[in-house]
């Protein structure tokens, strides 16, 4: 019930039906952000696309400016030199076949799952339990890579991976209700233009359809698109 008043009370505060501009948008979701925790931002996107096609799919990271208040947990399969490194930069979880035994037990205590090259092969040994939780490493998106430490520094420093849904949403984590205002505003124009720049070949149409901005516990606020650019 508690839960209940604090959110109507919230949406008391939102006019329904009218797109914000950001700085307002931010400033609503910080005020409204009233829970005994550290809410997350979060920002969801509509995107003209059909993720289906594989020429309309958005996938990508994008380094936030000012982190995400949340630390992630790595995991790295490696071996010899590469895992030693790995260590010493801080991974939470390093291993080869002991980590692909974790990870088919059901053991995935990690949030960016990092692999050299040469462990691709047992990595995709275990692609269908990772994938669908967003964690199967990708070149494309520099989570295979022989630089072990910058991947891993890369995650720490604020690194958000972003994937269309089926049906073209898109949402991250932008922060922490207890950024500044400033801040906040700096990430979710930081994620917006990576998502400008993913815009796929075979996108037609109105890209951005609409947004939305919200903490963990409150209510969703519509954006002005033109306000984000």
């Amino acid at each position: 019930m508690a839960i209940g008043k604090r959110l109507r009370s919230a949406q008391s505060n939102v006019e329904r039906g009218k797109a914000y501009a950001l700085p307002d948008a931010v400033a609503l979701v910080k005020s409204n952000a009233r829970a005994k925790f550290d809410e997350t931002v979060e920002l969801s996107m509509n995107l003209g696309i059909d993720p289906r096609h594989a020429d309309q799919m958005v996938r990508g990271l994008v380094g936030l400016p000012n982190g995400t208040g949340k630390t992630l947990r790595v995991a790295v399969f490696a071996r010899g030199a590469k895992a030693d490194e790995a260590l010493a930069a801080g991974a939470d979880i390093v291993g080869a076949e002991d980590l692909s035994e974790k990870v088919q037990a059901g053991e995935i205590n990690f949030d960016r799952c990092i692999a050299t090259p040469d462990m691709m092969g047992m990595v995709g040994k275990v692609a269908k339990i990772l994938g669908p939780r967003g964690l199967m490493p990708n070149p494309r998106l520099g989570t295979v890579t022989m630089d072990v430490k910058g991947a891993i520094a890369a995650a720490r420093a604020g690194q958000v991976e972003f994937r269309a849904e089926k049906a073209g949403i898109i949402h991250a984590g932008v922060g922490k209700a207890s950024f500044d205002a400033e801040k906040l505003e700096q990430n979710i124009r930081a994620f917006v233009d990576a998502i400008q720049k993913a815009k796929p070949t075979g996108a037609k149409g109105t890209y951005v359809k609409s947004a939305a901005l919200s903490s963990t516990m409150g209510p969703g606020i519509r954006l002005d698109i033109a306000s984000l650019n």
